[in-house]
């Protein structure tokens, strides 16, 4: 039996390719096959984007890059942006269809979202023809894992897009807190506020790392929480 998860954030930059990544190396740790997918990116480095790269590099299942990364643009810059730039248009049934086949293949797929939970994908912003990542995790009906970038503003960041997550009708299974600024004033406090005021389990806390290092992240995870990960 497979299963997914589409992983989202309170912002760009708190880590959702970390978590990504650290979910990846839980469950392949417990003896699952494992795939990540990141439907959309921006921003190349050095002739990659280097998401895409360590969530490969994080699964135990190799597939086409092309369904792994269906939109890939060189510029860090919206997607949206970026797309109409390319004269590339996002289209989310194509995205779709490719989480459908790593779905298949895997026992777990990790699908990691760009940006934060509404992030425009679409070229027109008109009614009716707009889309954005919030949309994107509808299509693909996966539950939600948010990922909190522990810094000054994340309370506020937090509760606005786990409520917009149920908004959308879509499970919110877990957050993960992620202490990207070693430098917080009042962590615990923080952290407390969010586990009493957060509606869903909180799967980990990962400390500050200069160089993350997934793998080894992976251990401050629990995927049995609320019973809604494997045991």
């Amino acid at each position: 039996m497979s299963t997914g998860f589409f992983v989202t954030g309170t912002d760009t930059g708190v880590g959702k390719t970390t978590v990504s990544c650290a979910l990846l190396h839980a469950f392949s740790a417990r003896g699952y096959t494992t795939i990540g997918m990141k439907p959309v990116v921006s921003g190349q480095e050095d002739g990659v984007w280097q998401d895409v790269e360590h969530l490969k590099a994080a699964s135990s299942v190799r597939l086409a890059h092309e369904l792994i990364n269906p939109y890939a643009f060189v510029e860090p810059i919206a997607p949206h942006i970026a797309a109409q730039k390319t004269d590339i248009p996002i289209d989310l049934e194509k995205i779709r269809q490719s989480c459908e086949k790593l779905l298949a293949a895997a026992d777990v797929t990790i699908v990691e979202g760009v940006g934060g939970f509404m992030v425009p994908l679409s070229l027109s912003g008109l009614p009716g023809e707009r889309y954005d990542t919030c949309d994107l995790a509808k299509v693909l009906g996966l539950p939600v894992i948010l990922v909190v970038g522990m810094r000054l503003g994340c309370l506020n960041h937090a509760l606005l897009t786990a409520c917009t997550i149920k908004s959308a009708g879509l499970k919110l299974a877990g957050w993960v807190a992620n202490r990207i600024d070693p430098d917080m004033l009042q962590p615990e406090a923080n952290l407390q506020t969010l586990s009493a005021w957060l509606d869903c389990p909180l799967l980990g806390v990962l400390p500050y790392q200069t160089h993350p290092d997934a793998q080894q992240l992976a251990q401050y995870l629990d995927l049995s929480r609320n019973g809604l990960f494997f045991t």
